[in-house]
């Protein structure tokens, strides 16, 4: 299988310059950012991103990545990948939610969409005390795959239910660009 990218996640105590000294090492390589994601949760920096280049020079990052791990104190990891095959037969959606937070939002949302053969593709959450009461705020957007053979508006009412009897908040449509 020909693998022409790469995926890498690091993990460690955030502090500057840790980007910087990730993608430097990525375009020293002669390879490119695709796609990534960053964040830092609670003092911990949290890095996943898609790398593309030649085979040699992602095995030349592979290399760097093991040097780059011990002089930057990241735990890296990486995993050849091929390119995503899109699915005609899946539908884009976003899912977003807001309730007071509560253990298993998150769980309960991903056994209902599995249970449906729903696939997650992206998500984001996060828990912010509110502005006036500092009452724990749960918001959560995700991108799904619906599969095409799911009555829209019958999924959408079934949603909305569900949701509903969670206390959540919670809007489902077409993803727009």
């Amino acid at each position: 299988m020909k693998s022409d990218s790469l995926v890498i996640t690091a993990l460690g105590q955030d502090r500057p310059g840790l980007i910087a000294q990730l993608s430097h090492a990525i375009n020293e390589a002669g390879c490119n950012i695709q796609d990534s994601r960053m964040s830092v949760l609670g003092g911990e920096f949290a890095i996943l991103m898609q790398v593309s280049g030649k085979w040699n020079n992602l095995s030349k990052l592979e290399t760097t990545l093991k040097t780059l791990q011990e002089a930057s104190g990241l735990t890296i990891t990486s995993k050849r990948t091929v390119p995503r095959k899109l699915d005609q037969d899946k539908i884009p959606y976003t899912i977003e939610v807001v309730s007071i937070d509560h253990p298993g939002i998150v769980c309960q949302l991903a056994e209902y969409l599995s249970a449906k053969s729903i696939n997650v593709y992206d998500m984001v959450s996060s828990s912010q005390p509110a502005p006036h009461t500092g009452s724990p705020i749960f918001t959560l957007n995700m991108t799904v795959e619906i599969p095409a053979d799911l009555h829209i508006a019958t999924l959408r009412d079934e949603f909305m239910d569900f949701c509903e009897t969670l206390n959540l908040d919670a809007v489902i449509e077409p993803y727009k660009l």
